[in-house]
């Protein structure tokens, strides 16, 4: 039975990503879920009687997390189809201005957990099995008062281009999608909402097409996927643009 596992499930992007994966791999029959809030991931659940569906409401900031999905990799053994790394967090404010417990949380879901899920979940994938994670423009260049968070971003995007190489021989295929602000929770738990200029001017991407487009690239086997014109033009320029100068511009 082909499985998808998929983090950060129970709201916003991850919850767009539950609601078409089957549009797009509609050969996976059973969806592992995982995020902290288990009512959260019980009504997804019941959003999809067509599946079978297996709720982990586990907390990737606590390392037991990791003994627990492993634990149950082993019995388990599924055949994974396709893995979304999609939990993560970021909070706005400058180092040493905000709480050290915020800033390290980035550190902890957005690597760390990144990190371990990926290396537990791959010995179970096979060839055309697919890795989706989620980065960000962010990930193009540092971002004054998210510093961690785009930090964290741009080891994201790194991470995937590199396993893309890593695991060719194994005929699996690892992209990173890389979306403007949207209009998610995320926003504000992050203290981001009414306290960026920037977040105010810049374009919002539509979480619906985002997952979509998303999944259909890592179908494709693309590595890195950015959705909206204006931040394809910002990538290119953070590339060409001295890191220097760009920082300036990318204050949020």
């Amino acid at each position: 039975m082909k499985t998808a596992i998929i983090t950060g499930a129970s709201t916003g992007l991850g919850l767009e990503f539950v609601r078409q994966l089957a549009d797009v791999f509609p050969e996976v029959e059973c969806y592992w879920l995982i995020a902290r809030r288990a009512d959260r991931l019980a009504q997804v659940a019941e959003s999809l009687p067509d599946k079978q569906v297996e709720c982990l409401a586990l907390d990737l900031c606590d390392t037991m997390s990791f003994v627990t999905l492993q634990d149950k990799l082993t019995a388990e053994r599924p055949d994974v189809a396709l893995l979304i790394n999609n939990a993560g967090c970021g909070y706005l404010g400058n180092i040493g201005e905000t709480d050290t417990a915020s800033q390290t949380r980035m550190i902890d879901l957005n690597l760390r957990a990144l990190t371990a899920v990926t290396n537990m979940v791959v010995p179970f994938m096979g060839p055309g099995s697919c890795i989706l994670n989620v980065s960000s423009i962010a990930s193009f260049c540092p971002n004054p008062r998210m510093t961690v968070y785009s930090s964290t971003k741009a080891f994201v995007s790194s991470f995937t281009v590199g396993i893309s190489e890593e695991l060719k021989p194994k005929g699996i295929t690892a992209t990173a999608v890389c979306p403007g602000p949207m209009e998610t929770e995320f926003i504000h738990v992050g203290g981001i909402k009414g306290q960026s200029k920037m977040f105010e001017m810049l374009p919002y991407c539509d979480q619906v097409k985002v997952a979509g487009g998303a999944l259909r690239a890592a179908r494709a086997g693309r590595t890195i996927y950015t959705p909206k014109l204006f931040y394809k033009f910002y990538r290119v320029l953070a590339k060409v643009t001295p890191v220097k100068l760009m920082v300036k511009f990318a204050k949020t």
